[in-house]
Formats: structure tokens, C-alpha cells, sequence
């Protein structure tokens, strides 16, 4: 396909286009309960905030990577996932988090991989509230404001803390959901479910969390999120463990080496 950027200075990119977007909902944030929200499903919404932020994000992706292929959650519709396969690909979660965003609550993301041949190849999550920014290239390591981070070390399920998400789309797959939860329960020291999967898989890789899952996610929810666990040392893949590739919805399974095998092992 060309010539492309070294993959730092695809991260410079993405970084800087993650903190243009960070701005517009940081200014946002204050008037964040009287904004004007829609459902793009009964559970599910989009605000003027998002749109707002993506827009962001296009219009530098545009100057500095011209050409670019994007798959961005609020425009998704217009990029058919097969154009993600080669070349040069951004995939983009303008604010990860949207419901925790109009009601307050502080665990929301920008989330942006840029993707060679349909693997990552550099990322940032941008944890909005914290200000903490987790940062990966392929075979460059991971990090999170500038600090090396890596994968817990913990392999006891008894002393572990995994993170999930909710089924919230579907109300048939809630009860499949619940007997996972049941049998992870049984055996863990903890689960959480903050409601921003590129949050929590940026928590496995700074080994915040030991392990994480969640059945049905987005390519934008997963793609830089997962290269941050793969570069931390850890694994992420779907629930069978096959090779995780940011081109489709899939289910996402990440942790360290050894939670990530009890793990698939109990999910069944």
C-alpha cells in the first residue's frame, strides 16, 4: 500500500487526536445532564457530545494520515469492516462510555487504534476523568503516561479481580450471562463492571484487573484495548481463545497469561 509512518508517529497521531476529542467533552462535561441524548437502541445512545468528539478526531486523522480508512462508532454505517482488512485503518470510539458521561459518572474514554493490514499497530485509550493516558505500538510495549505497565502477575482465581460488561442490548442474552457470572463468582475475590470496556481492558494491561470479559463488543470497544493488554504481556482473544482481530463484533476475552486460561476454561 505505500509508504507508512513509522508506528510511533502513528501513536503521536492518535494520541493527539484522542486529546483534541478529550477537550470537546472535558467542555462539555459540566452541562453534561441538560444535553440533548438519542437511542440508537432501547439501551443504547448517542449524544451531541460524541458526534462532536468523532468529528474531532476525523477532521485531524484526515490532515495528518490522508487516505485513511475509519471505522468510527457514530459513523460506522458508511465504512463496510472489509476495508478495515489493509492498508491503513483508524478505528475509533469517539467517548466510550456515553451513559456514565450524561449522568456523571467518571469512566469514560476516547479509545483509537490505528490498524496496518487489520492489526493494531499503535493505540491510546484516553481515560477522560483521570486523565490518564494507556499508550502501545506493536513490539513497542505499553504504557500508561509514559510509565511502562504490565499485565498482574496474580494467578490465584481466590486473590483475583476480574472486569466485565453487561449484556444491555439483548434481553435474551441475559440469562447465558448470568450463569457465566455465577460460576466466575463462585471461585474470585471480585467482579467489577465499570460500563467502559476500553477502560477495562487498559485496566488488565496496567494489572489493575487480572482478567476481563464480555460476550458481544464492537471493534471500536476492543482495538486499542486490546494491543494494550498484548503489548503489557498479557493475552487477548475471543472467549475460545481464537485470535482476536479488530474487523467485526466478537466477544473479548483478556488477562494475564494464567487468568486468561482459568478463564476460558470456566466461561466455557
Amino acid at each position: 500500500m505505500g509508504y507508512q509512518p513509522e508506528r510511533r508517529a502513528l501513536l503521536d497521531v492518535a494520541v493527539r487526536a484522542a486529546r483534541a476529542a478529550a477537550d470537546v467533552i472535558r467542555a462539555a462535561a459540566p452541562r453534561a445532564r441538560t444535553i440533548d441524548w438519542r437511542s440508537k437502541g432501547p439501551t443504547d445512545f448517542v449524544s451531541e457530545v460524541d458526534v462532536a468528539a468523532e468529528e474531532r478526531i476525523l477532521g485531524l486523522l484526515a490532515r495528518e494520515l490522508p487516505g485513511i480508512t475509519v471505522l468510527a462508532e457514530e459513523s460506522a454505517a458508511a465504512t463496510p469492516p472489509e476495508r478495515v482488512a489493509s492498508g491503513l485503518a483508524a478505528v475509533i470510539d469517539p467517548l466510550d462510555g456515553t451513559t456514565n458521561f450524561l449522568h456523571g459518572y467518571p469512566e469514560y474514554a476516547v479509545s483509537i487504534a490505528l490498524l496496518v493490514d487489520g492489526e493494531p499497530a499503535a493505540a491510546v485509550v484516553l481515560d477522560v476523568p483521570g486523565d490518564e493516558c494507556f499508550t502501545a505500538t506493536a513490539g513497542g510495549g505499553a504504557f500508561l503516561n509514559g510509565d511502562a505497565i504490565r499485565v498482574s502477575t496474580i494467578g490465584d482465581p481466590r486473590r483475583a479481580l476480574i472486569g466485565t460488561g453487561f449484556p444491555f442490548k439483548d434481553p435474551a442474552d441475559i440469562a447465558p450471562y448470568q450463569a457465566q457470572m455465577s460460576r466466575v463468582m463462585a471461585e474470585v475475590s471480585g467482579v467489577r463492571r465499570p460500563g467502559a470496556a476500553s477502560i477495562d481492558l487498559a485496566s488488565v494491561a496496567a494489572g489493575r484487573f487480572d482478567a476481563f470479559w464480555e460476550n458481544v463488543l464492537s471493534p471500536w470497544d476492543f482495538a486499542a484495548g486490546m494491543l494494550l493488554v498484548r503489548e503489557a504481556g498479557g493475552v487477548a482473544t475471543d472467549l475460545g481463545g481464537a485470535h482476536l482481530r479488530a474487523l467485526a463484533p466478537s466477544s473479548v476475552l483478556a488477562g494475564n497469561p494464567v487468568m486468561h486460561d482459568w478463564m476460558r476454561h470456566v466461561l466455557g
